[in-house]
């Protein structure tokens, strides 16, 4: 036990890559940020690149256009979206996709779920711990964002080695220990908004409490050891 507290004790926390500093910054102030820093936001959810690149947060950093653009191009998450106006800047804008808890327009921002464009699959991922307060609750809350997110799938191997071994997938976090399934057919028969981002997660307000309550889950399974077991 003395051995592995000081193990513990010795590890370093993991430094940040430049394009993951990057990318913080750029989902802080785009999902969460934007009213505290005065930077406007148009419809969609997009602002002016100009602007984000002068904002302290990416100035700081001396952040270049093409490191934006690197980092839009090779997220794993495909957390942005870039729209290059012309050949100048000034007219250029960037979003974040989806994640926010600053209100802005959902009908401009995200697709609307229908019958015609069901998911096969909707899936959210969270941790024992958390599953209980879900439990107690009565269904999945938001928690500070504006929607709950949900993954359209699984990624191969998810269910094989620990979360963090596991590709990534937009809309889950790969420490998820239990998978709750949506009945997506279901949730819009009892009146739920369902949305697609541009990166494909599927997000809900939830009802008029804001919660997607627990008779909408087609089924929970947990993952323990590397296995996937049902309930």
């Amino acid at each position: 036990m003395l051995r592995l507290l000081v193990d513990i004790m010795a590890r370093k926390p993991r430094l940040l890559s430049r394009q993951e500093q990057i990318s913080r910054k750029l989902s802080w102030l785009l999902r969460h940020g934007a009213v505290a820093e005065g930077l406007h936001l148009h419809d969609g959810g997009y602002a002016k690149l100009s602007e984000v690149l002068s904002n302290r947060n990416l100035k700081s950093l001396h952040v270049t256009l093409e490191e934006v653009e690197q980092v839009v191009a090779e997220n794993n998450k495909q957390r942005f979206s870039l729209l290059r106006n012309g050949g100048e800047i000034d007219k250029w804008l960037i979003r974040a996709n989806q994640g926010h808890s600053i209100n802005i327009g959902t009908e401009g921002l995200l697709e609307p779920v229908t019958e015609e464009n069901l998911p096969q699959t909707a899936v959210h991922g969270t941790t024992n711990q958390a599953w209980v307060k879900i439990e107690e609750s009565g269904g999945l809350k938001p928690m500070g964002r504006n929607h709950v997110h949900f993954a359209t799938g699984l990624p191969e191997g998810f269910g094989e080695g620990n979360g963090d071994e596991a590709p990534v997938i937009s809309g889950m976090r790969m420490s998820s220990t239990v998978l709750i399934f949506l009945d997506v057919a279901k949730a819009l028969e009892q009146g739920l908004k369902l949305w697609r981002s541009e990166n494909g997660v599927i997000l809900t307000e939830g009802n008029e409490e804001g919660l997607v309550p627990l008779s909408l889950f087609a089924r929970v399974e947990h993952r323990k050891k590397g296995k996937i077991t049902a309930d």
